[in-house]
């Protein structure tokens, strides 16, 4: 379930996340790599293949995304040549970004910063708290602090890897997923079809799952499905029109690829003649769940929306 999450993040963020094209990210490493190569200046990046012109950092993700950047981090200061100093100061950047993002409506309360740095950077931070901490002991005789987490290679690259990941699906929910916005049904028709299904409420309280912006989208999806099977499904020959449906979830609901059609039949109803009439309107076997997936598909494809997305 972890490895198809991180898969669906990184090609979304691939695509999506970056203002001048599509610019391919690994979960954590190019991350981790993005967030200090950002931060060299001038002198340094002629010691580097790398161009920060041509790969995006971080933080200019960030700004792409949210608008505007954090507050505090300038996406042009240079790193410490010290590595403790330089240790310290991404520290404090990745506890200015989770603050940020906690403050915009994130839960990122699991996620430590130290989690946020490379290998190097968090052997030199577990070193030098420790030390830090074993001080402190000797001259008032007990702990202070939170306590520190000491990992080892692979327990920490994972870690690192899960702390980035929700990261990211938190960056998308607070700055991607409020620019949904509900829109009215004027059609009387349509509007008269939706009195049939059960409401979806987008009040910030009336689901523990799935937040206000979600459940607009959910809203939509059951319009567009409701209005639009009889229209693209008027002729099957493979099942007929489908039954209605209430959808109050983005698994289960569309595994069929019917609700999907509905959607992109609203926009692009030349597509229904050519790809979506054949297919099973009431599919019982997984080979016809195949196929609606590949017709599915090759409609994305159609209409040059290529998001990666396997059948």
């Amino acid at each position: 379930f972890f490895q198809k999450t991180l898969k669906a993040v990184k090609s979304w963020f691939t695509l999506f996340g970056w203002s001048k094209g599509q610019n391919p990210i690994s979960v954590p490493h190019s991350l981790r790599r993005d967030v200090c190569i950002v931060q060299l200046t001038v002198a340094q990046e002629k010691n580097f293949k790398r161009k920060v012109d041509k790969y995006k950092g971080f933080y200019e993700m960030i700004l792409h995304l949210n608008g505007q950047p954090i507050p505090g981090i300038a996406a042009s200061q240079s790193l410490p040549p010290d590595p403790v100093e330089r240790m310290f100061q991404l520290h404090w950047q990745h506890s200015e970004l989770l603050s940020f993002l906690k403050s915009q409506g994130a839960y990122l309360s699991h996620v430590m910063p130290e989690f946020l740095l490379s290998p190097e950077d968090y052997e030199i931070w577990t070193e030098v708290n420790t030390g830090l901490r074993r001080g402190s002991m000797r001259s008032s005789g007990k702990l202070s602090g939170r306590p520190i987490f000491v990992l080892e290679g692979r327990t920490f690259e994972t870690m690192s890897k899960r702390a980035w990941t929700d990261v990211l699906l938190q960056i998308y929910k607070v700055f991607v997923l409020p620019r949904v916005s509900s829109c009215i049904v004027s059609d009387p028709s349509s509007l008269e079809n939706l009195q049939n299904i059960p409401g979806i409420k987008s009040e910030p309280l009336s689901s523990n799952i799935y937040s206000r912006y979600e459940r607009t989208v959910l809203i939509w999806l059951n319009k567009h499905y409701e209005k639009n099977r009889k229209i693209v499904w008027k002729d099957s020959q493979r099942g007929g029109i489908p039954p209605t449906r209430w959808i109050v979830n983005f698994d289960q609901d569309l595994l069929d690829g019917l609700v999907l059609a509905a959607q992109i039949a609203a926009y692009c109803p030349y597509l229904i003649p050519t790809h979506f009439i054949k297919m099973y309107t009431n599919p019982k076997t997984y080979e016809q769940f195949l196929h609606n997936s590949l017709i599915l598909v090759k409609a994305l494809h159609a209409i040059s929306l290529d998001l990666d997305i396997k059948v």
